[in-house]
């Protein structure tokens, strides 16, 4: 099973240019953070305790 495969559905998907939106708790299913690669980096999305959004690598 690949990675994509366990991507949450988008929340919407804008007609115009076809971006996809997706809510970061979807995203975070276990509430601290979310790894995503890309081109074998891995980055760290978490949600602070405001609310806010970090991407580290």
């Amino acid at each position: 099973m690949s990675l994509m495969q366990n991507l949450p559905h988008p929340r919407n998907i804008d007609d115009i240019d076809g971006t996809a939106s997706y809510d970061a708790r979807d995203l975070i299913v276990n509430g601290l953070k979310a790894e995503i690669v890309l081109d074998g980096q891995t980055y760290t999305l978490r949600i602070t305790r405001a609310g806010k959004l970090i991407l580290t690598k």
